[in-house]
């Protein structure tokens, strides 16, 4: 949860003639040895050529002078920093580039490849702190007078008309009555405002919020939510949602499963010619005239030249950019304060913050950044851009004051010398982008039918099949052995005839399933309609019970679109770790669900065996204990500096591991904190091919046989082996499949793939893990990061150890920073403890 933001009460504004009487404005006003990674004594290390057998990490020297790290601890903490280089992010990374040049298609932006979909967030990992980057939470605003316009009148002189109906010439005995009759009837109608109310939130679910108004009526809104006056719920109309058909009895006899979507159709020709001739004005390279025309659409070119800030909806471009780019177009008369500039600047901020996890920003953090850009006056400029509904106001609503309460407890003769209890603080007004805004609306309404909707029945069987029997929405929690339980589930469900599937993560999770989960498919499959069951005339999947494992890596908009295709009656069990990283993308659904406290969560007793379930268990709770690895499970290898962490990584992949462990060097994956660095997965990934497939890369550097990383998607990583090529792309071995990667994806989602970061594991693990933690790198450390990366190894871990002790506090201390998400307060607002 997000705390207040700090905005302060409107100046009092004089009277105004709006209709109405003062009761009724009254009323509207309302509202480390062997085992133990933190040491290095008595460490076990596999048998190497011209190695200590018992190297000591107590023994490693000073770190001073190592590289430069890329991880910058202070890129977290701020949602508004941008980050120079790629964060971990769950998909591959780029090259290298100069600093100082512009940028260009397939550089910093391809994020379908590394960069820019945000998970670096909870690790603070990066390539490099970019210093003209606002931290959030300087300056606090006074508000505005104008929030007042919207019910901050107080009492008027217009009070007295209504009295005067029921005057009499009598003079003062008169007046008093008048008062009187005046303070009665604000009471009745202030009491039938509140039963309104109360009869409202009775009534039927409304789903598919949305803004309206004219930008004049969501200017005065935004300032009467900051000012307090009113809430920003105002902003939205609740339609009905749509009657959605329940899920069939029975499965029909053929599902016809829809076509893969076509990937979006690229920029016509002319619109990109136009593009190119713009940029070229404008100084800005001309590789960006793809990317521009995609984004902008058919205008792009008279758009472009309009607003040259609109650049910055190209992933990649930094705001110093768009700003030199307007110059060269506008001419030097342009200034920060210009009003495009400054929506721009909003808009992108918001798209950084989306980056490291949030689906909001408190508006603090929103004008520090502007501020922190130049921008002469922040708070005019956010309200610019929701004027022009280019980002959205968000603020709960507080609960509704009952004056029959208070009258009531007066009566009691409570104590009215007891001391008040301490008024709650005010829930902070947030901005957001639309996009995300729907996705938490759309999923908190979906998650809400599920639970309303599934038909309560007796299920014999343990406590997570109890709860799934009796309810439309279950949560189930525990470690990497406790996947067993929902698979189990869903076994269950099947033999009482029930409609079930199992969707993971990742295609590696799915394999590590075995044979019990055969019938498992990812969700990414699964909502492409590459796998899993059909779909009926209304969009919704054939299905009974949809058991969800891996739940932390789902972000909010792929969520959203999981439960919109679940029939009414359908029951959802989301199964995870909650210690693990969150989602690459925007949201935290998991965490979210299990704090909103709407529906049964269940934590599995089932333990994770051996010393490496030990190991990673002590670190879930923050500790980082000394555990008995007699059968080498867990191997620390400390290193001096980040050279020799990359020589003692391929010394352990190539010879060691497979030597002293038998695992192979195919089955053995690399993790590291970040992209880049001298210890970063472009060192590593460098070095492990000169070893293990060295090759001139005839394919767009690649060769058959190299380790390769696919996203398809940004936020979903694919690992691979590259089996040959062809005129229409790069053929991949995953697993079981063949994949092909067309020739326009090969440079900005493929990578090489022996290292990858935390977050591109997330989801599958390995027989053999080797986690490398260079000097550089402690800034990037964090429980969960630990915990995850640790977390993949199924036989053998392998710590090449540089941190010295800030591995120990990192377990101790290192917090993943928290997202900023509006699905908590949402779900709580829609599921009443009653219906819990």
């Amino acid at each position: 949860m997000t705390e207040p933001s700090g905005e302060t009460a409107p100046e009092a504004v004089p009277p105004t003639d709006r209709p109405g009487t003062a009761a009724e404005r009254d009323a509207e006003e309302k509202p480390e040895t062997a085992g133990r990674p933190g040491a290095g004594d008595g460490a076990t290390t596999p048998e190497e050529p011209g190695t200590p057998e018992h190297p000591r990490a107590d023994d490693t020297p000073d770190t001073t002078g190592r590289p430069e790290t890329d991880e910058s601890p202070e890129a977290a903490k701020d949602p508004t920093t941008p980050e120079d280089g790629t964060p971990e992010n769950g998909t591959p990374d780029t090259g290298e580039r100069p600093e100082a040049e512009a940028p260009v298609a397939g550089d910093e932006a391809r994020t379908g490849a590394d960069g820019e979909t945000g998970a670096d967030r909870e690790s603070g990992a990066a390539d490099g702190p970019d210093a003209e980057e606002p931290h959030a939470g300087v300056a606090a605003d006074g508000g505005t007078a104008d929030a007042a316009e919207d019910g901050a009148d107080g009492g008027t002189a217009d009070a007295t008309e209504p009295g005067a109906d029921g005057g009499t010439a009598d003079g003062g005995s008169s007046k008093d009555l008048s008062d009187a009759q005046v303070e009665l009837a604000a009471q009745r109608e202030l009491r039938a405002k509140i039963a309104a109310r109360k009869a409202e939130k009775d009534g039927p679910l409304a789903s598919g919020a949305k803004l309206s108004g004219t930008a004049a009526d969501l200017l005065a809104a935004v300032r009467a939510v900051e000012g307090g006056a009113a809430s920003g719920s105002g902003l939205y109309e609740a339609p009905e949602p749509a009657t959605r058909r329940p899920a069939a009895e029975a499965a029909p006899e053929m599902t016809v499963r829809p076509p893969a979507p076509e990937r979006p159709a690229a920029p016509a020709p002319g619109t990109t010619a136009a593009v190119r001739e713009v940029l070229a004005e404008g100084g800005a390279p001309e590789a960006l005239a793809v990317p521009v025309a995609a984004a902008l659409g058919e205008g792009a070119a008279a758009v472009l030249r309009e607003d040259p800030w609109q650049l910055l909806t190209v992933a990649g471009v930094k705001p110093e950019q768009a700003d030199g780019f307007a110059r060269a177009l506008l001419g030097p008369a342009t200034g920060p304060g210009d009003p495009r500039r400054t929506v721009a600047l909003t808009v992108w901020l918001l798209e950084r913050a989306a980056l490291q996890g949030h689906t909001a920003l408190e508006i603090q953090a929103v004008r520090a950044g502007l501020a922190g850009h130049a921008v002469p006056d922040p708070e005019e400029a956010v309200e610019t851009a929701v004027s022009e509904a280019a980002v959205l106001v968000f603020q709960e609503e507080e609960p509704a004051q009952d004056p029959e309460a208070d009258e009531d407890a007066e009566a009691a003769g409570e104590d009215a010398a007891a001391p008040a209890a301490e008024p709650e603080p005010a829930a902070p007004v947030l901005l957001g982008l639309d996009r995300y805004a729907l996705a938490e609306e759309s999923l908190a309404d979906g998650l809400a039918r599920l639970v309303r909707t599934a038909t309560a029945d007796s299920w014999e069987g343990g406590e997570l099949e109890r709860a799934a029997g009796a309810h439309g929405l279950v949560l189930h929690a525990g470690g990497e052995a406790s996947r067993a339980e929902p698979v189990a589930l869903a076994a269950a469900a099947r033999a009482r005839g029930l409609r079930t599937l199992v969707a993971v993560h990742a295609d590696a999770g799915r394999r590590a399933l075995g044979t019990t989960g055969a019938d498992a498919v990812t969700v990414g499959a699964l909502l492409s309609g590459a796998a899993g069951p059909g779909r009926d005339e209304d969009g919704a999947f054939a299905l009974d019970l949809l058991v969800v494992l891996d739940a932390p890596q789902l972000d909010v908009e792929t969520g959203a679109m999981l439960v919109e295709s679940l029939p009414d009656g359908c029951r959802l069990v989301l199964s995870g770790d909650p210690e693990v990283l969150g989602a690459p993308g925007a949201g935290r659904v998991f965490t979210d669900v299990l704090a909103a406290r709407v529906c049964p969560r269940v934590a599995s007793r089932v333990p994770d065996p051996g010393p490496l379930g030990e190991l990673v268990s002590g670190i879930g709770v923050g500790e980082l204990n000394q555990v008995e690895a007699p059968g080498k499970e867990i191997v620390i290898v400390p290193v001096r500096d980040a050279g020799e962490a990359v020589h003692r990584t391929v010394q352990l992949v190539a010879d060691s591991v497979p030597r002293a462990i038998g695992v192979p060097s195919e089955q053995t994956q690399v993790i590291t904190v970040g992209h880049g660095g001298s210890a970063g997965t472009r060192a590593l990934n460098a070095a492990l091919k000169q070893r293990l497939n060295p090759g001139p890369g005839r394919f767009g550097g690649y060769d058959p046989g190299d380790r390769v990383a696919y996203a398809p998607v940004p936020g979903r990583t694919v690992t691979g082996t590259v089996l040959s090529a062809d005129p229409e792309g790069l053929r991949l071995r995953c697993g079981d499949d063949e994949l092909l990667v067309p020739r326009d994806r090969v440079e900005p989602a493929l990578r090489h793939g022996w290292a990858l970061t935390a977050h591109q594991a997330a989801g599958a693990r390995w027989p053999a893990v080797v986690v490398v933690l260079p000097g550089d790198a402690a800034g990037g450390l964090s429980r969960p990061w630990v915990y995850t990366a640790f977390g993949r190894a199924e036989r053998h871990l392998s710590v090449v150890h540089g941190v010295d002790q800030a591995l120990a506090r990192a377990v101790a201390e290192g917090v993943a920073p928290e997202r900023t998400t509006r699905l908590r307060p949402l779900l709580e607002g829609l599921l009443a403890p009653e219906e819990q």
